[in-house]
């Protein structure tokens, strides 16, 4: 609350509710017949939702100020566009309510819903309330509202509940919708197609409700997918429920989603994961990753030993043979080094080759360490497993001749295990008859885990001993640039030129 001489009036920025006045709170109405002014916006036709709301609390003394929007959905030929008349707008109209307040008169401003959840009184209230004593009374929002009109949990326990505006572009729309548990999406009207659209291509359709003036006359809900589109106003929403509890699907093909958790976190998810990985109902994999998944109510677990791909493969494509949908995951990407080959393989033989299979990327272990290090794979580079488990050594060693002879960065994969402590030392000295011993190379261990450790070496003093199977290398080639950089030349950066010197 700002700290104003007395001589001024007071500013109310007051939250009506979604439409039912008898949703109005205690205070809003006492704001309301207090205040000496009653502004409120409205359309150029002069109608205004706000004031039939509080109309029961209207006194024959109160000054009302319309705040009349010059455009609404039409075009203007104002010099500044759009958002040049609506500046100039609020503008004007903060004007007339300072005049209100400096005569010492008190200003209740209406607002549907709460003052200060996508309300037009916040373009009043950053206007004003650094000048004048203001009270935002809160209101009952269309999201409480149109949750409670459907009669189903908005959010329970940890989900994550999601609001948006349904004027974000659609691919916008979808990563977002494919990403959380719950949502609602409002301001739909002319926006309805595109947000039908992001539901159903972040596969949520089938879970989406539609509320129209909840609480009000002509309130309607339903399906969203029954919804013509045509008949949807502004003050409708869109809405995904909780997901605890909800009623079991109708039934559906199985199928079987290869899913690249990234090398570490939830930060290295994307939103195309998320989604996945939230509406399967059987999570496959290496015990290490599946720990990695989010738990959900009524998801089935899966975890196993980190040696038995094809088995695991084999357990995913059954379950979805019964209808499951079912999701492999991996670290990094899953069609490098990891399991989308895996799956692709069983399931190319005769039982498993009509189940749908589908690999979502991830971001790989190779590109997170290059992050960290600058952009060492910023020209043409070889990504090589120095594992021997599924490879003659001997394939292994002459894969790195003819990298190295082709002067490509080299990124490591399984470099070194418990079982296996002499590739790297081996590697070293195959790619030092053609580097340099100054090539820098990167060790990037456990890359966005707690344990990160990104370090720069030269490739002469690479040392076996401070690589294991959590570390990845970078071996640049005869264009890689380590450069120190900072005032005090502390931080080491590698990068390799996109541009190679002419012969």
């Amino acid at each position: 609350m700002s700290e104003q001489p007395l001589t001024t009036g007071r500013l109310y920025g007051v939250g009506l509710g979604p439409g039912d006045p008898s949703l109005l709170t205690l205070r809003a109405v006492e704001c309301i017949r207090d205040a000496d002014v009653v502004a409120y916006h409205s359309a150029r036709h002069g109608r205004s939702i706000a004031r039939s709301i509080a109309a029961g609390h209207l006194r024959p003394d109160h000054i009302e100020e319309p705040l009349v929007y010059p455009v609404t959905t039409e075009t203007t030929d104002h010099p500044g566009g759009y958002r040049g008349a609506m500046e100039e707008f609020y503008e004007e109209a903060a004007a007339r309510l300072a005049a209100h307040l400096d005569a010492g008169r008190t200003v209740a401003v209406l607002a549907e819903g709460d003052p200060l959840f996508y309300s037009s009184y916040m373009h009043m209230h950053k206007r004003l309330a650094h000048r004048y004593p203001t009270e935002v009374v809160p209101g009952v929002t269309s999201v409480s509202a149109a949750a409670a009109r459907l009669g189903e949990p908005l959010v329970e326990g940890e989900e994550i509940l999601t609001i948006l505006p349904g004027t974000l572009p659609e691919e916008e729309l979808t990563a977002r919708l494919a990403a959380t548990d719950s949502a609602v999406v409002m301001k739909l009207g002319r926006t309805f197609p595109a947000v039908r659209g992001a539901l159903e291509r972040s596969g949520r359709l089938a879970e989406a409700r539609y509320v129209e003036r909840a609480t009000m006359s002509g309130e309607r809900t339903g399906r969203l997918a029954d919804v013509d589109p045509e008949s949807v106003p502004y003050f409708s929403v869109a809405v995904l429920p909780s997901r605890v509890d909800a009623q079991p699907p109708a039934a559906h093909a199985g199928e079987v989603a290869v899913v690249g958790l990234g090398p570490a976190g939830p930060l290295w998810l994307t939103p195309e994961a998320r989604g996945v990985l939230a509406a399967a109902e059987d999570i496959v994999g290496y015990s290490t990753y599946v720990d990695r998944v989010p738990m959900r109510p009524g998801q089935l677990r899966h975890a196993s030993d980190n040696k038995v791909e094809s088995e695991r493969a084999e357990f995913a494509l059954d379950l979805a043979r019964q209808g499951r949908r079912v999701a492999v995951v991996s670290s990094g990407d899953p069609g490098v080094f990891a399991m989308a080959t895996a799956v692709l393989e069983v399931a190319s033989e005769g039982p498993y080759r009509e189940i749908p299979v589908r690999v979502v990327p991830g971001m790989t272990a190779a590109h997170a360490a290059a992050s960290r290090a600058g952009a060492p794979l910023g020209h043409d580079y070889a990504v090589v497993s120095l594992s021997d488990r599924l490879k003659p050594w001997e394939v292994i060693a002459e894969r790195l001749r003819a990298a190295a002879a082709a002067d490509l960065v080299l990124a490591l994969y399984n470099p070194g295990s418990r079982s296996r402590i002499w590739q790297v030392g081996k590697a070293r000295d195959l790619l030092l008859e053609h580097r340099s011993p100054e090539t820098p190379v990167v060790l990037a261990r456990d890359v966005g885990g707690p344990e990160e450790s990104v370090r720069i070496v030269r490739l002469g003093k690479l040392d076996p001993a401070e690589v294991d199977m959590r570390t990845l290398l970078i071996v640049g080639s005869t264009q890689t640039r380590a450069v120190r950089r900072g005032a005090d030349g502390g931080e080491e950066i590698v990068w390799t030129p996109r541009r190679y010197p002419e012969a």
